[in-house]
């Protein structure tokens, strides 16, 4: 093969009468009255090619071509006759007169094409993806993808960070995810940890004084992947030292500006500020979704003069009532209100008492319940006719908003009320410390063990630790945690009394964090950091809601890889150098998987 002097989405008019050489795919193949029409394709975009009967060899040798066969040629450049311009493609007014062409790759027919692949399954898409990655849309995310990477390692070294990496092959600290283990050859019966995240490896450069770090680090948790996670995935890691909560913010913010303005020519505003109690109070989530209305209202007062026992049932249990107006949400039939009560009940809910408002009354559903309070609710709603009432009940208050939270989000995107385009920021803090896990009977962290107590709550830290505000925060965009972080304990006695709340021993906690409780004895600055998921925030800027589309070889809901068959089964020898044997057991359940 020569050189090609060009790509094929850089020709223009300027270009007539040069010769110049190309190579790619076929993309296209016609042949109009003998006279064949090939389209060639690069990663910068397609170019037509002209092959004319009268030169009968290089005429027969394009007429072998079929799609997706790779290919140089070189020809002339020439304008399109008059009427043929294609407005569609960038080089749509020139095509190649061809005298030279070279099949360098004749393929088999392929299962499909870039072009077909939006209407081929994913599975299939994911089995031969080096096909489904020739697509210009796959093509172009990865580009973006590539952009932003390149922007942050930039903006980060402007401001003064270093990129430090970290290691992949660590000590098992299992309290959040499932770790990904690996067995060691030379150390019997020892095992490293795949990193969930580089958390306290960051927190030690903060310690080695670096003061400054990032890192697009590669993390693994052994979750079931979701369309928004996946159980391998890349992040940004950022730590801060001599820093309080406002100082980490800006620096994100400031960040997130500069990506969508060079991305997207989007300006990003300052951002809101939510407390965490309040965002549950009013959106029943903490990450709530700002495009649309369908706030939470506490009616519990109201409740309590009604006879209708699920909601007196409730309230006697201390539990609460609240509910959401659909705007327009009269229009859904009763098939899909039903259908809407089932959905919720993933999430705790018996069921999904709903009403509707017609001529300034309520009618369907619950209505003849709430007669006693028919006006009161409809002016504390402030619904209008055509409006449909949804209330969440349970003597759980985590159960309503979860269910409450969940649904203005279905039914949002169900309506149609989100807006192409939108874009709503905010920042969600003074997240709870911990929180009870009633079936361990313990506390957890809502965050991170690592995670400073908030300095004004610390008194409550033995009496009501349930009460104890973080220094966490999340970074919130259209309902999607895209990152979150926090200032850190640096000092010994603070973390080992949260060791001791979460319920790790003193000698559990010296064996599995001994390292890091060492650090903060030497001379720990005031430290603190973030994460942002780089797969979420390319899904964002490309808007798709399948991290496996931002991904170039992403895993299966079930975590295999299509295309390579990973995971799979290992040479016998090779558990035998590690020390491992199977149990039968296991393997039969591996075989059948």
């Amino acid at each position: 093969m020569q050189a090609r002097t060009h790509h094929c989405g850089e020709l223009r008019s300027e270009h007539v009468n040069q010769t110049v050489a190309l190579a790619g795919w076929v993309n296209k193949y016609r042949d109009h009255g003998g006279v064949i029409f090939i389209d060639i394709r690069d990663r910068k975009g397609i170019t037509q090619l002209v092959f004319r009967p009268s030169d009968e060899k290089l005429h027969a040798n394009a007429d072998r071509l079929r799609n997706e066969d790779v290919i140089w040629v070189k020809g002339t450049c020439i304008a399109r006759e008059e009427g043929m311009a294609n407005p569609k493609l960038a080089t749509g007014d020139i095509e190649i007169e061809a005298t030279e062409l070279e099949i360098l790759n004749k393929v088999d027919t392929p299962p499909f094409t870039p072009d077909e692949a939006p209407k081929v399954g994913e599975e299939t898409r994911l089995r031969y993806r080096f096909i489904d990655l020739r697509q210009q849309r796959m093509q172009k995310i990865l580009k973006t993808r590539h952009r932003v990477t390149k922007l942050m390692r930039d903006y980060f070294d402007e401001n003064e960070f270093l990129e430090i990496e970290t290691p992949f092959l660590c000590k098992s600290t299992p309290e959040g995810a499932r770790d990904f283990l690996v067995p060691s050859r030379l150390q019997e019966s020892s095992f490293y940890a795949l990193p969930q995240s580089p958390q306290l490896f960051k927190q030690i450069l903060m310690v080695a004084g670096m003061e400054r770090y990032f890192q697009i680090a590669r993390c693994f948790r052994d979750e079931d992947p979701r369309a928004d996670r996946q159980a391998e995935f890349t992040q940004l890691d950022v730590e801060m030292s001599f820093v309080n909560q406002d100082d980490v913010m800006d620096c994100i913010e400031n960040l997130c500006r500069k990506l969508w303005k060079d991305i997207l020519d989007v300006d990003v505003p300052k951002l809101k500020r939510m407390p965490y109690a309040e965002a549950m109070d009013r959106f029943g989530s903490d990450r709530p979704d700002l495009r649309f209305g369908m706030e939470l209202v506490n009616i519990s007062d109201l409740a309590e003069k009604t006879d209708f026992k699920v909601f007196k049932g409730a309230i006697a249990d201390g539990g609460l009532v609240k509910a959401i107006r659909v705007p327009g949400g009269a229009s859904m039939s009763r098939k899909e209100t039903d259908a809407l009560a089932e959905w919720v009940k993933q999430f705790g809910a018996g069921g999904l008492p709903v009403t509707k408002v017609e001529g300034g009354k309520l009618a369907t559903g619950i209505a003849k319940f709430l007669e006693p309070i028919t006006d009161e609710l409809i002016a504390k709603m402030e619904a209008q006719d055509g409006d449909l009432i949804c209330f969440g009940v349970d003597k759980k208050s985590t159960v309503v908003h979860r269910v409450l939270g969940e649904l203005r989000v279905k039914i949002a995107h169900q309506l149609d009320m989100i807006k192409p385009g939108q874009w709503e920021w905010l920042w969600v803090v003074d997240f709870p410390l911990v929180e009870f896990n009633e079936d361990e009977n313990r506390y957890d962290s809502l965050h991170h063990p690592f995670t400073a107590p908030n300095p004004e709550d610390m008194h409550l830290l033995d009496s009501d630790p349930a009460k104890v505000r973080s220094l966490a925060y999340d970074i919130i965009l259209n309902g999607s945690e895209v990152g979150g972080g926090s200032i850190r304990i640096h000092d010994k006695n603070t973390q080992s009394k949260v060791f001791s709340l979460l319920g790790i021993s003193e000698e559990d906690a010296k064996v599995k964090f001994g390292f890091l409780l060492d650090a903060l004895r030497f001379g720990a600055p005031p430290h603190g950091g973030i994460a942002l998921g780089l797969d979420r925030t390319v899904m964002h800027l490309e808007n798709t809601t399948n991290i496996r589309d931002v991904i170039a070889f992403p895993k299966t809901q079930n975590g295999v890889d299509l295309m390579t068959m990973a995971p799979s089964e290992v040479d016998p020898a090779q558990l035998q150098e590690l020390h491992l044997r199977l149990a039968p057991s296991i393997k039969a359940d591996a075989v059948k998987g």
